[in-house]
């Protein structure tokens, strides 16, 4: 089982740019590609409340847990 970051469809249901949800919730944008990438090991709840808060969504909206494929390496 693996953990998929679905910010990106939120962002794009929601009409914003992830320059603009950076400078609302108060990260860099360098750091919000990495998590929309699925590129780092974990987030605080402070940043997942802050951006489910300027997105208008749940933590479910933002995460999916799906089978890890066959040839995909577990972490």
């Amino acid at each position: 089982m693996q953990i998929v970051v679905r910010l990106d469809v939120m962002l794009a249901l929601r009409k914003m740019k992830s320059r603009d949800l950076a400078e609302r919730i108060g990260i860099t944008e360098q750091n919000l590609s990495l998590l929309k990438s699925g590129k780092v090991k974990g987030i605080r709840f402070e940043t997942l409340a802050a951006i489910c808060a300027a997105l208008n969504c749940q933590p479910g909206d933002l995460l999916e847990a799906v089978e890890a494929a066959a040839d995909s390496p577990e972490i």
